[in-house]
């Protein structure tokens, strides 16, 4: 076959094959236009509700102000958090809950798996410090999915009502690396119990230029729950659960029980926030998506890492805000599950139902699954055409078929219509994202459309491989894991706050008695804890959470078996002046200083020199100190029974003779300290006859609260 002949063949095919391009492209231009012409009409529906709505109800009612928030008495809310493989950001979320929410009668519910210990060691943790949190625990191994970890916490709230003697007006649903709002809890108690399912926007915390994945969680959810749902909500009067940021009535809860014998959300899907939603709107529950402006404090990334980083306050509505997935894989991944939870799992289960309107949000929702394909496949075509034209500039394409198209007005029309709905796409993505996040995210979030589609499209394939594969082999569906991050403590925690301020916010001590026990501290010159322990309003476990929290040091246990070996790393008399138990830890090659409360400078400078290495601090329980100064003095523990005279240090839990003679106004705190810088136990004994013999306290005084401390050591006795 000569050269020829082949270029002949070549050229063939060539023109075929373009041929056969431009009969695709005509194809999906049309289903092109076919989406397009769906958007249009909620764009049109939208941008006239809004100009009507300011013409008319924004002129005649007055809004919503946060003082009515206010004026309304605090209702029981629980708050509901599934938890599974979490153990990274769950106790920096709640912490960050318990910190900002500007209310007080609230229940915590954490559900965790019996397999997952890192995280059940993390909520149990959060636990001893928060009186208000609860941990419920899924009483088999995961995952399962989301809606199974949900309906055993909400079986564990209603017997906590059951418990306690309380109805809680509303139950709210969020993830365990959600940022919330101080006034969130207040919003809906406003609400409560008048609606039945409160959905607030989502929205993504704003990221840096270039994480153009995470941009496009940015992007989208700055579109769609600025107008998809508003337009939802218009046409049918009910929007779907977004899965968090939103809370049920009891009465929606209670309806949801009584419909599905005890599981309120669908074990057999892997969206159960939407299919709730769906429900709630069968049974003609009340439910509204609510936008209420509050404002925000954000800190403003430099454009392209020029410039300052600046702290700048957004007004936005009220809503729930995190990060995203960053990577490709992890985004498409989350979003696989959301496609087939809402386009594939909720089309087999729920079908085509309700009015019009609803069934045409049914197939909003589910041209996704087509779609996604149709959108790579015009890539692919412009991409094919664009090679096309420029091997024609260079003279290489050989003679064409006369394409059918070449007269054709109706596909210009076809294209130039495509081509003005792409660029209305573009213009409203540039204004919603300009709203909350400023022009910048604005023009990026063109360029981040594309890498939208591409996300989309291995996610679309990733819900139909599961789809298929659990039609084939009935494999159950599980919860797919999405790794979550959450803010740093530098941009949301403000640890400093003083002891009393922190336990409030804690609920771990009633106010009139903290306004007690501030009275009686300031009094005695006595630390505020230590006269809360004495009156028995807090346990040592919650006061050493908080000194810790405030300093924002770890918490540390004492390893009693290698105290004698630990403790040679320091002079007895400096672990006695200072109180401090020295520990190895040989992992890190440091040593750690556990103490009761942090170190000064000059205390952490003096020990440095006495121990080789680097040093850290951990705060422990006063009782363990305490302890551990006795094995280490070998001192008796104190007894009702034991003579008088002498010093006897306290077993675990009853304060020190220092803290008591403190305590009870023997001694200043400052001349105490001073004295103890001379004190050496190997010279000077007992520090209660050390004190004496240097007239700091009386012998009387030292009787006193040798007294008291065996007292406390009787009392502690008789209650184990």
């Amino acid at each position: 076959m000569n050269l020829a002949l082949i270029k002949w063949y070549a050229g063939y095919a060539v023109a075929h094959y373009y041929h056969g391009l431009e009969y695709v492209a005509a194809a999906v231009a049309f289903v092109i236009l076919l989406s397009s012409i769906d958007d249009l009409f909620i764009d049109l529906w939208y941008w006239t509700r809004t100009i009507y709505r300011r013409l008319t109800v924004q002129r005649t009612y007055k809004p919503l102000t946060s003082a009515q928030l206010y004026q309304r008495e605090e209702q029981p809310i629980a708050i509901m958090v599934p938890a599974w493989h979490e153990y990274d950001v769950v106790a920096a979320m709640i912490e960050d809950l318990v910190r900002v929410m500007d209310y007080r009668n609230y229940v915590v519910f954490v559900g965790t798996y019996q397999n997952d210990p890192q995280t059940i060691a993390e909520v149990e943790r959060m636990r001893r410090r928060y009186k208000q949190l609860r941990r419920v625990e899924v009483p088999h191994d995961g995952p399962t999915c989301k809606a199974d970890c949900l309906n055993w916490v909400i079986a564990a709230i209603f017997r906590h009502e059951r418990e306690s003697g309380i109805e809680f007006a509303g139950v709210v649903l969020h993830d365990s690396e959600d940022v919330l709002h101080p006034v969130e809890l207040r919003f809906f108690n406003y609400l409560l119990p008048r609606k039945d399912m409160i959905q607030l926007p989502v929205a993504s915390l704003e990221r840096n230029w270039f994480e153009l994945v995470a941009g496009t969680y940015m992007d989208e959810f700055a579109e769609w729950h600025a107008k998809d749902l508003v337009v939802r909500e218009s046409l049918v009067g009910s929007v779907p659960s977004a899965g968090v940021g939103t809370c049920f009535s009891r009465r929606a809860l209670l309806a949801l029980v009584a419909e599905t014998d005890n599981q309120p959300f669908n074990t057999e899907s892997l969206t159960e926030d939407y299919d709730v939603g769906a429900r709630l709107g069968k049974m003609g529950m009340q439910s509204i998506f609510a936008r209420f402006p509050v404002q925000f404090a954000t800190r403003r990334k430099a454009w392209f890492g020029l410039g300052k980083e600046r702290d700048i306050t957004v007004t936005m509505p009220l809503c729930v805000r995190e990060f995203f997935p960053d990577t490709f894989r992890t985004a498409y991944r989350q979003r696989a599950r959301w496609t087939l939870g809402i386009g594939l799992q909720g089309w087999k289960q729920t079908g085509w139902v309700g009015s019009l309107a609803n069934r045409y949000l049914l197939f909003r929702d589910r041209k996704g699954i087509v779609t996604a394909f149709v959108g790579i496949i015009a890539y692919v075509l412009v991409i094919q055409f664009l090679l096309f034209a420029g091997a024609g500039l260079l003279g290489w394409m050989p003679d064409l078929i006369a394409s059918p198209f070449a007269d054709s007005g109706w596909l210009q029309a076809l294209l130039w219509a495509n081509g003005c709905a792409l660029l209305l796409r573009v213009v409203q993505r540039i204004y919603f994202v300009t709203r909350l996040y400023g022009w910048e995210h604005g023009v990026l979030s063109v360029p981040r459309m594309v890498v939208g589609n591409f996300i989309n499209f291995m996610a679309v394939s990733r819900a139909w491989k599961m789809f298929i594969t659990h039609l084939v082999t009935g494999k159950r569906l599980a919860w797919d894991k999405t790794m979550h991050d959450f803010p740093s403590a530098d941009g949301f925690n403000n640890r400093r706050q003083r002891l009393g301020e922190l336990l409030l916010s804690w609920q771990a001590i009633d106010p009139d008695k903290l306004e007690q026990a501030l009275g009686e501290s300031h009094a005695r010159e006595a630390p505020l804890g230590r006269v809360l322990m004495a009156k028995g309003w807090l346990d040592e476990e919650t006061l050493a959470e908080a000194i810790a929290f405030q300093a924002d040091l770890p918490r540390g246990r004492l390893h009693a078996e290698r105290l004698r070996e630990d403790a040679a790393r320091l002079p007895l008399e400096a672990i006695v002046r200072h109180r401090v138990l020295p520990q190895a830890d040989p992992a890190k090659g440091r040593t750690i200083l556990l103490a009761a409360s942090p170190l000064a400078e000059t205390v952490l400078a003096e020990l440095s020199t006495l121990i080789a290495g680097p040093l850290a601090q951990e705060i422990v329980r006063e009782g363990e100190i305490a302890e551990g100064l006795r094995v280490l003095r070998g001192v008796a523990i104190a007894t009702p029974a034991a003579g008088a005279g002498g010093e006897s240090v306290p077993a675990r839990g009853v304060p020190l003779i220092g803290d008591l003679l403190i305590e009870h106004g023997h001694v200043r705190r400052e001349d105490f300290e001073a004295a103890m810088q001379h004190y050496r136990p190997d010279r000077h004994g007992l520090i209660g006859d050390y004190m004496v013999a240097r007239d700091v306290i009386s012998r009387a005084a030292l009787d006193n609260v040798i007294q008291q401390q065996r007292r406390l050591q009787g009392a502690l006795a008789a209650s184990e």
